[in-house]
């Protein structure tokens, strides 16, 4: 039986695909393994807890989570959060006892996203707008690049704030190891070339087999250049949980379960590319909550998206979640076969392939772009660029929602309040501008239209808006459209009764036109149509103008912009 052409191609870009994801895998798990295991010494574990980390978790994300390169396994900040949790309830050096604390840690975090996802708490992740995370994608870039920087010139430093360590960087700079700096700019030149010379080669894979081949050969670490070193081989065990230390972790792991699910959060949405399905908050607190959960098990410290190994997922070609199961799968290897062969790569390869795939992070087109839009968006960005950089990644997301959620409310609480003429010519309303100027007004006729939802926030600056304009153009009869109003609140309803009220001993006649059904409902509930009356809550502007005409025998006159 011949195959259709149409199923010949498909298999055929079922197997590029595939063929993709397993280099961006293979390539990823050369930058996710050793920092796991690092990690994992910055939380004060063994290195052997930073590959269950890599293995576990990766699988039931991959399964579960809505993001299709999103790389889940310990980070920088998670590292940090869990050693300061756990060093709260050991403080001595007891191996069982730290193994309990961190089952039990971790357990405790995955329990608290799930519970959060049952009460439905996802739409916390919809308040980081576009611009936001532009500054954000921006900020953590600049972060990984100062984070490797030191590893790739053979310098150490103590690592406290981002400014602070660039001037650490600086300082060190007459410190420079020449044969680590050697063996990352090597790296570095390398992986460049051959990505543009190819773009998702298997090019780190080759890099990382060089760099191996060449640290046995010339015995690097004898000359001073750092390697990954031992790493300890065999299978995880099943960790059990001591609940006794439940209350005291619990505090830690709220903090943790919040700082794993923003950092999935984002990491996920910077690296959606176009055609991928939108990243749902509530899928991620379930799957980050269940990869968590079935950590525990076997003593994985708790997880979360990070962005280094998913810019690498991403930059290779990945392009589904076979790609963090062959991570999954490469952590396992390694605990089996590959542990002392890998623990010749020198940190400085690592440092610059992690360099490499997260200079992309950071786009200045984008901010331009958002410069030449909208001003006011542009320096959230920026200022969403420098929290990270200032406060760190948690805080720097926490930063960026507090900005877009400033931004929503400087908007909600200025909206645009029109006054409405008629196209010459034509049955058409529009706002008046100076880009319309033969557009016609009516002599004592003043239509305003507001935008958007009233409510106790904007209220009073809707009022003052259309107080001024009342003052400005002096009419008999203010007609307000409300056909862009969606809603009204109470506080808004109120202050509108009293407004018609001094407007009437002012001597200016307020009408309410084009209410759609939900505000009139509002309208009538409050006994406000009753006091307007049939004649002062017209159906809509057009309605109005003709009202207008009829009670006045002049015609109307011509008007510039009012």
């Amino acid at each position: 039986m011949q195959a259709h052409p149409t199923d010949s191609s498909s298999a055929a870009s079922g197997s590029a695909a595939l063929r993709f994801d397993v280099i961006a895998g293979l390539t990823a798990a050369t930058v996710v393994l050793p920092k796991a295991m690092a990690y994992a010494t910055v939380a004060g574990l063994p290195v052997a807890v930073g590959l269950y980390t890599a293995l576990v978790p990766a699988i039931v994300y991959g399964l579960l989570g809505s993001s299709r390169v999103l790389s889940v396994t310990s980070t920088t900040t998670l590292a940090i959060l869990t050693g300061a949790a756990l060093g709260l309830v050991v403080p001595d050096e007891d191996p069982q006892r730290l193994v309990a604390a961190t089952a039990t840690l971790t357990l405790l975090v995955g329990a608290a996203l799930i519970v959060a996802r049952l009460v439905r708490l996802g739409f916390i992740a919809n308040f980081i707008s576009s611009p936001v995370l532009t500054g954000f994608k921006a900020g953590i870039g600049f972060v990984i690049l100062l984070d490797q920087l030191p590893k790739l010139l053979g310098i150490h430093i103590q690592k406290h704030s981002f400014f602070f360590d660039l001037a650490s960087v600086i300082f060190h700079v007459p410190d420079i190891h020449l044969p680590t700096l050697l063996v990352g700019g090597v790296t570095l030149v390398l992986l460049v070339a051959m990505e543009n010379l190819k773009p998702h080669s298997p090019a780190p894979l080759v890099i990382v087999a060089g760099a191996i081949a060449a640290s046995w050969l010339f015995h690097l670490s004898q000359l001073g250049v750092s390697t990954v070193g031992h790493i300890p081989q065999g299978l995880p065990s099943l960790a059990l949980p001591d609940f006794t230390l439940a209350q005291s972790l619990l505090p830690a792991a709220l903090g943790l379960a919040l700082m794993s699910f923003t950092e999935t959060i984002a990491a996920g949405r910077a690296f959606q590319a176009p055609g991928d399905p939108l990243i749902d908050p509530s899928r991620e607190l379930t799957a980050t909550g269940a990869a968590n959960l079935a950590g525990a098990v076997l003593g994985a410290m708790p997880a979360g998206g990070g962005t280094s190994q998913t810019s690498v997922v991403r930059s290779a070609g990945g392009r589904s979640q076979r790609a963090s199961f062959v991570i999954a799968a490469a952590a396992l290897a390694t605990m089996l076969l590959f542990a002392p062969i890998l623990g010749l790569l020198p940190n400085a390869v690592l440092a610059a392939i992690v360099i490499v795939y997260s200079v992309g992070l950071i786009k200045p087109a984008e901010f331009v772009q958002i410069r030449r839009i909208r001003a006011m968006e542009f320096w959230w960005a920026l200022v969403a660029a420098v929290g990270v950089l200032t406060f760190g990644t948690l805080q720097g997301i926490i930063v960026a929602i507090i900005l877009s959620l400033i931004t929503l409310a400087y908007q909600a609480a200025h909206p645009r309040v029109s006054v409405i003429g008629k196209k010459r010519g034509a049955d058409v309303l529009r706002p008046v501008s100076p880009e319309h100027p033969d557009d016609e007004t009516f002599e004592g006729l003043l239509i305003v239209r507001p935008e958007g939802r009233l409510f106790f926030i904007n209220a009073q600056d809707v009022t003052d808006q259309i107080g001024a304009l009342v003052t400005k153009h002096k009419p008999r009869v203010l007609a307000i459209d409300m056909s862009r109003v969606s809603d009204i609140e109470y506080s808004a309803l109120q202050m509108m009764i009293e407004n018609d009220e001094r407007a009437v001993r002012e001597g200016v006649t307020v009408w309410l036109v084009g209410l759609n059904p939900g505000v009139l409902e509002i309208v009538r509930k409050s006994g406000l149509d009753k006091q307007l009356g049939p004649r002062r809550l017209l159906f809509n502007a057009r309605v109005a103008i003709e009202q207008y005409k009829d009670m006045n025998s002049t015609a109307p006159q011509e008007a510039g912009p009012a």
